[in-house]
């Protein structure tokens, strides 16, 4: 942890930003379930905040940017998209040797595997989160980048081929065995690509445990987190990752990623669909690709968490060996590009 955060330098930064001396003395625990920037829960007597770094070792090019977390979040502050506010960004590495910030702690429930007790138990309240998380993914997309200065954000034009190009060569730098199964539904999404509908702001990793869901009313997104794959693109990449992250009961559970989804009360995917072209007017007949896609993107990821795991570069978490899920993927998201034809 020390090597992680170098608490000397640290402190007088965090005195410094907020103008407490309370500060120069703190405590840190890295918070579980980050698999790719580290996210560490800091505490003094001045109270909490929240730091995001990048793990150690060699990255990859575009992974892990700090500077983009950074801007989308400040730009959205405002906005009827909720975010952490961020007090401190060193994008320079200076004071850790590598990117980092600080922003303010949120009060609110991450919801994995299970739902906190006395919270959401009823169906109600379990539909009323459903159509939180839906409405704010709607809400970003129908933001106009430039009202918030986000116009140059990111390129919108062949979104969906640089895309599919750049988590190619992703898995092409992460791969330790050959994997024909990913290779082949790379190709098929590069031979396959619909046309993009209008560029929109996009998270990148949208799902429920990247929400933080107000701490009494299941109707509410109290932050939304985890800002790193952000950019201007195809807001319906975003869709097909919510509907991917909403597995139903009986099917199989994402690496990595427990859900609620498949527990009593929890609408179907088919809900969040509609809910979601209701509220932007969006067409949704070529979903098919982008839950393909989404599989592919996904695949890539636990490919390289696997890699980065067995290099000990992770912040001491293990992860173990996820090669036969990238297969399961694989096959999964070849299935469905099936449904377009």
């Amino acid at each position: 942890m020390t090597r992680l955060l170098q608490p000397d330098r640290l402190a007088r930064v965090l005195s410094q930003a907020t103008g407490d001396d309370e500060w120069r003395s703190f405590s840190a625990e890295l918070i579980a379930g980050g698999k790719s920037n580290l996210t560490f829960a800091l505490a003094s007597n001045a109270g909490h905040l929240v730091l995001r770094r990048p793990p150690e070792g060699d990255l990859l090019p575009s992974a892990h940017d700090m500077e983009r977390e950074v801007r989308v979040q400040r730009a959205l502050v405002g906005t009827k998209v909720p975010v952490a506010r961020i007090l401190f960004a060193d994008l320079g590495g200076e004071t850790l040797g590598v990117p980092f910030y600080v922003m303010e702690r949120v009060d609110g429930h991450v919801i994995r595997d299970s739902v906190p007790a006395g919270y959401a138990d009823g169906a109600d309240d379990r539909h009323k989160m459903a159509d939180a998380l839906v409405d704010v993914l709607a809400e970003l997309h129908t933001i106009e980048p430039s009202r918030v200065g986000l116009e140059k954000f990111g390129r919108a034009d062949r979104f969906l081929a640089r895309q599919v190009r750049r988590w190619t060569a992703q898995s092409e730098k992460t791969r330790r065995i050959d994997q024909p199964e990913l290779d082949a539904l790379a190709a098929a999404l590069a031979a396959g690509l619909p046309e993009s509908s209008t560029a929109a702001i996009v998270h990148g990793d949208y799902r429920l445990d990247n929400c933080l869901m107000h701490p009494h009313d299941p109707g509410r997104v109290a932050a939304v987190l985890d800002w790193e794959l952000s950019t201007l693109g195809d807001p319906l990449a975003d869709l097909g990752l919510l509907l991917f992250y909403w597995p139903h009961r009986g099917e199989a559970q994402i690496p990595l990623v427990p859900t609620v989804s498949s527990q009593n009360g929890f609408p179907p995917r088919s809900y969040l669909l509609d809910r979601y072209a209701a509220a932007t007017g969006a067409d949704v007949s070529a979903v098919p690709f982008y839950e393909a896609f989404a599989r592919f993107k996904f695949a890539v990821i636990i490919q390289g968490v696997t890699a980065r795991s067995e290099a000990g570069t992770m912040g001491g978490q293990h992860f173990g060996n996820f090669d036969a899920d990238v297969v399961r993927l694989a096959k999964e998201g070849l299935t469905k590009l099936e449904e377009l034809r």
